[in-house]
């Protein structure tokens, strides 16, 4: 940072609900070092600001609706004298009544947005023939799922630094997935035009979704502080303050009934899916819609009746997240799966392979076509089941369970087929500046933003094979607003495919503009460099900007439209599936719940890798987090199950109470495996999406360590109800 910045601190809510009644800073400033305090009063521009709709205030004003909502901002020599002088400003509160979870506000009615639903096939009709035909015919049974939310934890905290420039500009440098949303909320808020608001970010220290939005109300307090100040400022938060104010995973809460036929054979799906979204919309409505798109996983449910809600709570606004709903959709499905095999006394994995889509009928429940060519999950599973012996250690596991009466084991193995497209249309979009150098070097700027995913990297590969280079003699550049303008954010495992192609597409364009230049050349006198200096003597543009857009007819869901039992009249949400398939084994101690994870193999479907370093690390690293997600990682709110705790305020903020996957989690025997010969048509050089679709494949785990619980409660209970076992709900994270 300059040597002339100020450092900030941010004056948040101590209150889930309430009236801000007054807000006195007279002691903060005060405080020798400080410099000033900012609050609604004091916003150039606009207050308002939300990603989507906007519902939400840079500074509140008249109320709060969250414990971590900011109030204010404090700017001060240090970072230290700022953080303390922002505990010093004093608000006082008129109480209001909080909603707090998920069963709080289906009670109070308190939802956001549309609900958005799902009808495909004749649900009523395949329900009643099930409960006509009795026992015989097949089950139908009723139950609910739980699914907890997730702290990102990212490496580094939210960051940001805003430097004042000439006619009221801004330039940004801020940690987030969204400059665009940065440059223009900046822009909203300061009252400036966005044409003055540069954001750039060179990296980040991780972000999995949480910085896609939920940066963006940091990056505005700054920005009206350096205004004011005209000083540059800058901020980076606390663990426990960003923990605290940027919101999480959604929790999930579905109610379902589902039916089987007696041999196992899925019949119908009615299920009501809730979200807690907190207090603002943010990108919940998308969460939502993608875990709808994902209730089937990878089966066949030939009727399904399906609607989201959204609840409106008084907690922070929960965001986007590694997977963005998809995740909490399968597990949706999977529980009701397993639930149906219980009922029919079947084992759930035999369930899971009789119903996988297949053939040229296969069609999702919102009317997309899986499509044969490249559908590989029956192939993966089979192919996976023989890679991990999956026989012998299932008949291995039984025999120790039969010899082990405290610890016992489990092994289970699922499939996963993730959609790939920002399910809004227009955001199915990316462009990338290229310059080639008169030493034949080459300069690679894009939309997309580094977080560790490699991104860079591959975007470096894709410009080398095009131009037939060294990939040293590529740079890509920082991610910067006056470089690539009004980019989508760097999410939804979309950006290798957007930007690649846009890569892909400015590299096309500098050699269309060499050919002939090329041409004129003998072949002994050729190379990269000598085309390049030959063309830049001729007057040759050796710049381009390149663009994409995934096609109109593979990208957009218009939920609106009412197409009675067609819904592929509403269109293609997604361009392809990256589909995997992976089997773990677990050992639990049945008197403490300890587990540790034995084993797991996992294949996916990337088509032909970019990288396959790059890839196989975001497989390993999602199997991981996902691990986290559904076993150890629970989020502690003050609510109505967890009284000790202040309303509203996240108890588990700080690495002493929240557990992330630490060494011994990761499985003692973690393999690996891309399928081979699976080129994918419809993406740069025939590779598949990577970030969000392993992240599932951690349900293996979830569902081993179900077998494992079961195979301890049969104990007990010195009874068989059939292959499958009685039915028993576990909730995620098994942390109880």
């Amino acid at each position: 940072a300059p040597s002339d910045a100020l450092e900030a601190a941010l004056v948040l809510s101590t209150k889930a609900h309430a009236r801000v009644l007054s807000v006195d800073a007279a002691e903060a400033l005060a405080m020798e070092g400080v410099e000033a305090y900012f609050g609604a009063d004091d916003v150039p521009g606009s207050n308002c600001i939300g990603p989507v709709v906007k519902d939400e205030e840079c500074f509140a004003s008249e109320f709060v609706h969250c414990v971590g909502q900011v109030i204010g901002i404090i700017v001060a020599e240090t970072a230290t004298i700022a953080r303390t002088a922002a505990n010093k400003v004093k608000v006082e509160y008129e109480d209001l009544e909080p909603i707090l979870d998920i069963k709080d506000a289906i009670a109070a009615n308190s939802y956001m947005a549309d609900v958005h639903r799902i009808e495909h096939g004749d649900v009523d009709a395949e329900e009643a023939a099930l409960r006509a035909g009795g026992a015989a015919a097949g089950a139908v049974v009723t139950g609910e799922v739980n699914v907890g939310g997730q702290e990102h934890f990212y490496l580094e905290t939210n960051a940001t630094l805003v430097m004042p420039q000439e006619d009221g500009g801004l330039e940004m440098f801020t940690s987030t997935q969204n400059c665009a949303k940065a440059q223009n909320f900046a822009a909203h808020v300061c009252g400036v035009d966005a044409n003055k608001v540069v954001a750039r970010i060179k990296r980040m220290g991780g972000a999995f979704g949480g910085k896609e939005t939920r940066s963006v109300f940091v990056s505005c307090a700054v920005a009206v502080a350096a205004t004011h100040t005209q000083r540059p400022v800058r901020i980076m938060l606390d663990r426990d303050v960003d923990m605290q104010t940027t919101g999480q995973r959604h929790a999930f809460h579905a109610r379902y009934t589902a039916g089987a036929a007696a041999d196992g054979t899925l019949k119908f799906f009615k299920v009501d899916v809730y979200n807690n979204a907190g207090c603002s919309l943010d990108l919940s409505a998308a969460v939502m819609d993608r875990a709808l798109f994902h209730l089937d996983n990878a089966y066949q449910w030939p009727a399904v009746r399906a609607a989201g809600y959204l609840c409106r709570t008084n907690m922070p606004s929960h965001t986007a997240f590694r997977g963005f709903g998809g995740p909490q959709g399968m597990m949706i499905c999977e529980a009701a799966m397993e639930h149906l095999a219980a009922a029919l006394g079947l084992e759930a994995t035999a369930v899971r392979e009789r119903n996988f889509y297949r053939g040229e009928e296969a069609v999702t429940h919102y009317g997309m076509r899986v499509p044969v060519p490249t559908w590989h999950v029956p192939r993966m599973h089979g192919e996976l089941l023989t890679r991990c012996d999956y026989d012998a250690r299932r008949a291995a596991v039984a025999e120790y369970n039969a010899a082990h009466r405290y610890r016992k084991r489990g092994i289970s193995w699922v499939p996963t087929k993730f959609g790939i497209n920002f399910t809004a249309k227009f955001m199915n979009q990316g462009g990338a500046l290229v310059h080639v150098y008169t030493d034949g070097t080459v300069l690679v700027s894009h939309g997309g933003t580094e977080m560790g995913q490699g991104l860079h990297t591959k975007m470096a590969a894709v410009a080398a094979q095009t131009f037939g280079i060294p990939v040293h003699m590529v740079h890509v550049a920082e991610t910067a607003t006056d470089k690539v303008a009004n980019a989508s954010p760097t999410a939804a495992s979309m950006s290798t495919d957007l930007y690649g192609m846009a890569v892909l597409d400015a590299c096309e364009q500098i050699l269309e503009q060499l050919r002939p230049v090329r041409e004129k050349m003998a072949s002994n006198e050729f190379s990269w460099s000598a085309l390049v200096q030959r063309a830049y003597f001729e007057r040759v543009n050796l710049s381009a900007q390149g663009f994409y857009t995934v096609p109109g007819d593979r990208c957009g869901y218009d939920w609106n439209l009412n197409v009675g039992a067609d819904n592929a009249r509403r269109g293609q949400p997604f361009n392809y599936f990256t589909q995997g398939v992976a089997c773990s084994e677990v050992e639990v101690d049945c008197l403490t719940g300890d587990f540790r994870v034995v084993r797991s193999d996992i294949l996916m479907d990337l088509g032909k890798s970019i990288n396959p370093a790059i890839d196989i690390g975001q497989i390993e690293g999602g199997f991981v987090q996902g691990l986290g997600w559904l076993t150890t990682e629970e989020a502690i709110w003050g609510d109505k199950s967890h009284p000790w705790v202040r309303p509203g305020q996240l108890f588990s903020r700080g690495p002493g109470f929240y557990k992330i996957p630490a060494a011994n989690d990761v499985p003692r025997d973690l393999r690996v495996h891309l399928l081979s010969d699976a080129p994918n048509p419809f993406a740069v050089h025939s590779s598949k999406a990577v970030g969000e679709p392993p992240y599932f494949t951690a349900a293996s785990a979830f569902f081993a360590i179900k077998e494992a619980c079961r195979a301890a409660r049969q104990d007990k209970a010195g009874a068989d109800a059939g292959a499958g076992g009685a039915h028993f709900e576990l909730h995620a994270p098994a942390t109880s």
